[in-house]
C-alpha cells in the first residue's frame, strides 16, 4: 500500500521539524503521549509545561470527529487530565461500526481563542494534481467541507504562490490574517510535497495575534517514498485503523515484505474465526474475500492477506507457518477451513511456492488435525500441476483433508465447497500436463503456419499500428488507438532474460516473422549480445548500456517494456519519453511513489504516450504481441488460445486476474482479442476508459470485459460513456472489493489503489451504477463467466460474431531447464558433490544448515570436519584441528614457502600469486610429511612391527622416516608446539595407540642423534590417525581412506596459508622493494670439467 495513515503526533512532528514559513507557528513540539504504562510524575519532568498550562487531551488512534464523540478533554490541568483519562483509558468504545480500546492519548497546551479565529485547511492528492481546500469557518461544526470550502488545484509539477492562495482561497478571511495564512498555507503545501504526503487535514487551524496554532491534524504519507524520505521521516510507525488491533504477526509479515522483492501481506480480522485464507495475488485475494462474504462468511473470516511476486520457498514457508500458527491457537466447534487459492500465475513457479506451504503443513500436521482443519486448494500457472500433486500427496501422508483443484475449476468455486454451498467433486477433471502443450511431437523445426483462420467478424483490411495523430503546436499529442500489431518491435529495459524468452516463444507460436524484442537496455554492463532461442534456432539480441544508443540503432521500435526497479523506474521512464518514436511504455515495477507516477502521467499525456502500469504484469494481444511475463508460460498461452485473436477485449487492474480472465474468456467465448492490466496503484498510467474507448474503436473487438475494483471513480466515466452512446459494444463489468463495506474497520487490500475514501468509491456503489447505465453486471465474481458466455452467445446468435474453425495449436521446443524442472528428462551430472548445497534458501554444509553451524558453535574445526570429513566431530576433535592450524600457521621467513611468498610480494605480485608461489613448495621435503608420516607409522603399527624393527627396516631400505627429525629442535631443546599438542591429546583423546608407537620410535632415533625427534608434522600425522580411528565417527576403512587420499596434508596447507598471507601483508605494509639475492651468499663455481 502507498498512502498510509500516520498518528497525529507523527504528523505534527513532521510539520514542526520541516515547515518553512514566515508565519509564527506556535506550540512547536509541545505534546506528550499517554499510554497505559505512562508514569505521570516522569512525564511531568520530561514536559514541565504540563504543570503550568491548561491542557487538551484526546485519543491519537486515527479516530475521526473526536469532538463530536466527546473524546476531547478541554481546558484541564494535569490532575484534570488524569481524572478525565480514568473513565476512558483502556476502555472499549464504538466509533461508527468499529469497536476498539482507547489506549493512546495526546496531551497538548490548550489554546484560548475565538470562534472566528478557527479555519479549516486540507490538502489531498488526485490524478491531475493536489487540491487545497480552505474554509473560513473551521472547528467541530464545519459540516460538509466539500460543498462549502474553496478549492485551489495545484497541477502536477506546478508551484503554489501566496498570491494564488490569497485570490483563490482567502476571499472571506479578514485582511489582517491573510498574509499570515497565505504564508502558512504555502509553507504547508511545500512540506506536503517534500515529505510525500498524500493527505493532510488541519481542523481547526487557529490564527491569533500571536501566530498560527495547529490544533487537530489527520494525515497520510506515501509509504513507498521511504527510500527518498528516510532521513526526514526517521522510523515511522503506521498505526492500525481504530477497531483493529496491531498484532505482532502482522508486523512480522510486514518485515518479511520489506526485506523481500515479493509481496507479502497479512491483516487479522477475527483471530477466532473459522475461515482462513492464504491467497496468491493482490486482485485474487480481494475476490476470495468478496466471495466468502457473499456466501455469509463475513463474521467468520479470520484474515485478509496475499502473497505474490514469486516469493521463495523459504518466504512462503515463513508466511504459511505464521497463518497456521494463528489458526491453531483456538478451537472452533465446527472445525476450520483454510482456503489456499489464487488466480493463474504469470511467472511464479507454483510448485516452488507450494513447497514452502507443504513444509509448513507438515510441521503443523498435529495441530491442524487437532483443530479439524480442512484445506481447499485452487491454483494455476507455471508448473502448477506439480504443485497440486505435491499438495495432494501431503494430504494423503498426513491424513489432513486437502481438496485440490486446477484451472479446470472456476477460481472461487472452492469457497462454495469450503462453506458447504456446493458439493465437493470426488474426482476433479484432470488438467493437461504442461508437457502436453510444449513437447513438439511433429518434429517440425520451421516456424509454424498460422493455426487459425481469421474470424469472419474480423475487419478484413490489413490492420497496422495506427500512429498518434499530429496535434497543433503546444497541444497534447493524441494517443494511438492500436498499441500493438504483428510488426510491433520493443526494447526491454533490464536484464530480464526469462521474460524476453517468453516473449520470443509467444512470437514464434503466433507465426510472427521476426521477434518482437529488438534490443535490451541494461546500464550496469557494457554493450554486448545476449543469446535467445527463436524456435529451435539460437539468435543474438543486442544489449546496450545507454538508452540513446538503443534508440538510434532501432528506429523501428515504438514500445518500451521497463523492468527497472522502483528506485530507477521514474528516471528511466522520463528518459524514454524524450524519444518521439516510443508510443507505449509498460512499467512493471511496484512501489513507485505516487508523486513520481503523476509526473510520468503528465509528460505521457503531453507527448501522446500510452503508459501501462506501474505495478502491472503488462498486457497481451493474441497473435501479435505480449508484454514480458503476461499470460504466463506457453502451456497457459496455448490452453487459453492466446496464440490467435478472439472477439473479446478486456481491461483489469490486477495482473494475476488478467490471466484468470484469459482462462475464463477462452472457456466461454472464442477467445481474447486484447487484454491489458493497467496496474494496482492509485494512479495507473492509463485508465479503464482509455482502453475501453480504444476497444470501442477497434473493429475486431465485439464485446468488452472490465474488471474494476474498490477505490477511485474511473468506472463512473464508463457509465457516462455508455449513457451518452460513446460506448455501444456490450460491456460486461464487475468491481471487486464488495466485502469492504461489510468490515467493521478499514482494510487495505493488496493493491495500493484498492481503498474507498468515500461511499461512491465502494465496489457496491460502482457495480450498481454500472448496471443502471446498461453494462452487464453479474451478482458476484462467481457468475462472471456465465454472464460473459451469455453475452457472447447472444452476439453469435445475432451474427455479430462468426467463430472461425479451430486448428491444432502450434508447438514450440521446451527449454531444457524447464523440462528438467518438470521431471520430463534426465541427464548425467557433470560432477557430483556431497559436502555443500547452496541451492536452497540456506547454505548447507554436509547436511547442516549454516544457521545451525553458528548456533551449535562448532567453530572453524567443526566446519572443517563437516566439509572435509562430512561428519559432526566431537568438540575435542574440533579443538584439536584448530590447535593444529594454529601451530602450523607459520615458522618464520626462512622456510621455503614463506621465502617464496616474500620474494613474490616484493616483485609486485598480487596476494593470490604470492600465496600460490609459497604453497607450490609444499611437498615431502617441506611441510608435506603429514600424510607420509601417517601412512608409514600406521602401516608399521598395523603390521605388528616393533618400533625397533620399523626403524631397522627403514634404514635397510634406505628410506627416511617421515615426521622424524628437525634442523633446530632436539631432545634437549624440545619443540613446544609438539609438547602443547601432546598434552592435549593425552588429556582428551580416548586412545592414543598410534602416538604412543611413534613416541617409542622417537626414543630409538634420538638415542642415535638428539635432533631425530618426532616433529610437528609427524606428530599431527600420527595423532590424526588416532583421532579418525577412535572418535567414533568413522569406520576403520573410512579412517584409512582419508589418510590415503591426502586429507592430512590439507591441515598444513590450510594452516600455513595463514602465515603466508601474513608475510605477504607484512612486506606490502613495510613497502619492501624488489628482492635481489646478495652475491656474497652465492657460491659462483665453474663447470666441473673446466675446474679440473
Amino acid at each position: 500500500m502507498s498512502a498510509k495513515a500516520i498518528s497525529e503526533q507523527t504528523g505534527k512532528e513532521f510539520l514542526y521539524k520541516h515547515i518553512c514559513t514566515s508565519a509564527a507557528v506556535q506550540n512547536r513540539f509541545r505534546y506528550a503521549n499517554v499510554t497505559p504504562d505512562t508514569d505521570f510524575d516522569k512525564l511531568a519532568k520530561e514536559h514541565p509545561w504540563l504543570l503550568t498550562e491548561r491542557l487538551v487531551v484526546k485519543p491519537d488512534q486515527l479516530i475521526k470527529r473526536r469532538g463530536k464523540l466527546g473524546l476531547v478533554g478541554v481546558n484541564l490541568d494535569l490532575n484534570g487530565v488524569r481524572e478525565w483519562l480514568k473513565t476512558r483509558l483502556m476502555q472499549e468504545t464504538t466509533v461508527g461500526k468499529a469497536k476498539g480500546i482507547l489506549k493512546n492519548f495526546l496531551i497538548e497546551p490548550f489554546v484560548a481563542h475565538k470562534q472566528e479565529e478557527e479555519f479549516y485547511l486540507c490538502i489531498y492528492a488526485t490524478r491531475e494534481g493536489d487540491y487545497v481546500l480552505f474554509h473560513h469557518e473551521g472547528g467541530v461544526d464545519v459540516g460538509d467541507v466539500d460543498a462549502k470550502a474553496k478549492k485551489l488545484l495545484i497541477g502536477v509539477d506546478e508551484k503554489i504562490s501566496e498570491d494564488s492562495v490569497k485570490n483563490g482561497l482567502l476571499t472571506h478571511v479578514p485582511n489582517d490574517k491573510k498574509a499570515v495564512l497565505a504564508s502558512f498555507i504555502v509553507g504547508l503545501f511545500n512540506l506536503y510535497e517534500d515529505l510525500f504526503f498524500t493527505y493532510l487535514e488541519i481542523n481547526p487551524v487557529v490564527v491569533t495575534k500571536d501566530g498560527v496554532y495547529v490544533l487537530d491534524m489527520a494525515a497520510k504519507i506515501d509509504a513507498t517514498a521511504d527510500y527518498l524520505c528516510k532521513s526526514k521521516w526517521g522510523d515511522v510507525e503506521f498505526p492500525p485503523p481504530f477497531g483493529r488491533e496491531a498484532y505482532p504477526e502482522e508486523a512480522y509479515i510486514a518485515d518479511l515484505d520489506a526485506k523481500s522483492g515479493a509481496s507479502l501481506k497479512l491483516t487479522l480480522l477475527n483471530p477466532r474465526g473459522r475461515i482462513w485464507t492464504m491467497v496468491a495475488g493482490g486482485g485474487a485475494s480481494v475476490v476470495y474475500s468478496d466471495t466468502i462474504c457473499d456466501l455469509g462468511g463475513v463474521t467468520e473470516l479470520a484474515n485478509y492477506g496475499e502473497y505474490s511476486g514469486a516469493p521463495s520457498e523459504q518466504q512462503t514457508y515463513d508466511y504459511a507457518k505464521t497463518i497456521l500458527s494463528l489458526m491453531t491457537r483456538e478451537k472452533h466447534r465446527e472445525g476450520k477451513v483454510l482456503i489456499i487459492g489464487g488466480s493463474i500465475a504469470n511467472f511464479t513457479n507454483v510448485a516452488a511456492t507450494f513447497k514452502g506451504i507443504v513444509r509448513a503443513i507438515r510441521d503443523f500436521q498435529g495441530p491442524l488435525k487437532e483443530h479439524e482443519v480442512t484445506i481447499f486448494v485452487r491454483r494455476g500457472g507455471p508448473n502448477y500441476q506439480e504443485g497440486l500433486r505435491v499438495m495432494g500427496e501431503v494430504g494423503k501422508t498426513t491424513g489432513i483433508p486437502i481438496h485440490v483443484f486446477g484451472t479446470e475449476t472456476h477460481m472461487t468455486a472452492i469457497v462454495g465447497m469450503a462453506l458447504g454451498h456446493r458439493p465437493i467433486p470426488n474426482e476433479p477433471p484432470a488438467a493437461a500436463h504442461t508437457a502436453n502443450f510444449l513437447l513438439n511431437s511433429s518434429g517440425r523445426t520451421s516456424t509454424p503456419a498460422s493455426s487459425r483462420t481469421a474470424s469472419f467478424s474480423d475487419n478484413k483490411a490489413k490492420v497496422s499500428s495506427s500512429p498518434a495523430k499530429k496535434a497543433k503546436t503546444g497541444a497534447p499529442i493524441a494517443k494511438a488507438t492500436t498499441l500493438f500489431s504483428k510488426q510491433t518491435k520493443s526494447i526491454v529495459w533490464g536484464m530480464q532474460t526469462r521474460a524476453v524468452q517468453g516473449m520470443m516463444d509467444f512470437d514464434y507460436v503466433c507465426s510472427r516473422e521476426e521477434p518482437s524484442v529488438a534490443a535490451m537496455v541494461y546500464p550496469f554492463t557494457g554493450d554486448h549480445k545476449q543469446k535467445f532461442y527463436w524456435g529451435h534456432k539460437e539468435i543474438l539480441v543486442p544489449v546496450y548500456k545507454n538508452m540513446s544508443d538503443a534508440m538510434k540503432k532501432h528506429s523501428d521500435v515504438d514500445v518500451l517494456i521497463s523492468f527497472a526497479s522502483l528506485r530507477s523506474a521514474f528516471d528511466s521512464t522520463m528518459e524514454t519519453m524524450q524519444y518521439p518514436q516510443i508510443r507505449t511504455i509498460a512499467i512493471i515495477a511496484e512501489g513507485i511513489p505516487e508523486a513520481h507516477t503523476r509526473k510520468i502521467i503528465k509528460v505521457a499525456n503531453e507527448k501522446g504516450v500510452t503508459i501501462i502500469g506501474p505495478a502491472t504484469v503488462g498486457g497481451i494481444k493474441p497473435g501479435c504481441f505480449k508484454i514480458g511475463n503476461t499470460g504466463g508460460m506457453l502451456d497457459n498461452i496455448l490452453a487459453s488460445k492466446l496464440y490467435r485473436p478472439g472477439s473479446v477485449a478486456y481491461v483489469s487492474r490486477s495482473g494475476g486476474m488478467s490471466n484468470e480472465l484469459n482462462n475464463i474468456i477462452s472457456r466461454t467465448t472464442d477467445g481474447v482479442f486484447e487484454g491489458v492490466a493497467i496496474g494496482g496503484d492509485r494512479y495507473p498510467g492509463s485508465v479503464f476508459t482509455e482502453h475501453v474507448l480504444r476497444y470501442q474503436d477497434t473493429p475486431g473487438v465485439k464485446m468488452i470485459v472490465v474488471l474494476g475494483e474498490i477505490g477511485g471513480t474511473e468506472e463512473y466515466t464508463i457509465c457516462q460513456a455508455i449513457k451518452e452512446g460513446r460506448i455501444t459494444k456490450p460491456v460486461v463489468c464487475w468491481c471487486i472489493g464488495t466485502c469492504a463495506t461489510m468490515f467493521s474497520s478499514e482494510v487495505q487490500f493488496g493493491h495500493a489503489g484498492a481503498c474507498a475514501n468515500q461511499a461512491s468509491e465502494t465496489a457496491v456503489a460502482k457495480n450498481t451504477a454500472l448496471k443502471e447505465a446498461g453494462a452487464f453486471v453479474p451478482k458476484s465474481f462467481d457468475e462472471l463467466g456465465e454472464i460473459i458466455k451469455s453475452v457472447y452467445d447472444d452476439l453469435v446468435a445475432k451474427g455479430v460474431i462468426q467463430p472461425a474453425a479451430e486448428m491444432p495449436p502450434p508447438t514450440v521446443p521446451m527449454d531444457y531447464s524447464w523440462a528438467r524442472e518438470l521431471g520430463l528428462i534426465r541427464k548425467p551430472a557433470s560432477f557430483m558433490t556431497s559436502i555443500c548445497d547452496e541451492r536452497g534458501q540456506e547454505l548447507i554444509y554436509a547436511g547442516m544448515p549454516i544457521t545451525e553451524v553458528f548456533k551449535s558453535e562448532i567453530g572453524l574445526g567443526g566446519t572443517l570436519g563437516l566439509l572435509w570429513f562430512q561428519r559432526r566431530l566431537p568438540r575435542y576433535a574440533c579443538q584439536f584441528i584448530e590447535m593444529c592450524l594454529m601451530v602450523t600457521a607459520d615458522h618464520g621467513p626462512a622456510v621455503s614457502g614463506a621465502h617464496n611468498t616474500i620474494v613474490c610480494a616484493r616483485a609486485g605480485k598480487d596476494l593470490i600469486s604470492s600465496l600460490t608461489s609459497g604453497l607450490l613448495t609444499i611437498g615431502d621435503r617441506f611441510g608435506g610429511a603429514l600424510d607420509a608420516a601417517a601412512k608409514q607409522f600406521s602401516g608399521a603399527f598395523d603390521s605388528g612391527m616393533l618400533p625397533m624393527e620399523f626403524v631397522n627396516k627403514m634404514k635397510k631400505d634406505g628410506k627416511l622416516i617421515m615426521g622424524i627429525g628437525h634442523r633446530v629442535k632436539s631432545i634437549n631443546n624440545p619443540d613446544m608446539r609438539v609438547q602443547i599438542l601432546k598434552d592435549f591429546v593425552k588429556q582428551n583423546f580416548p586412545s592414543s595407540a598410534m602416538l604412543d608407537y611413534a613416541l617409542d620410535v622417537e626414543k630409538i632415533t634420538t638415542s642415535k642423534k638428539p635432533n631425530l625427534i618426532l616433529n610437528v608434522d609427524g606428530f599431527i600425522g600420527v595423532a590424526f590417525v588416532d583421532l579418525l580411528r577412535t572418535c567414533g565417527g568413522f569406520t576403520r576403512d573410512e579412517a584409512d581412506e582419508f589418510v590415503e587420499i591426502g586429507a592430512l596434508n590439507g591441515i598444513f596447507v590450510l594452516g600455513r596459508s595463514m602465515g603466508f598471507i601474513g608475510h605477504y601483508l607484512d612486506q606490502k605494509r613495510l613497502k619492501q622493494g624488489l628482492y635481489r639475492h646478495p652475491w656474497d651468499d652465492i657460491s659462483y663455481v665453474l663447470p666441473e670439467h673446466m675446474s679440473m
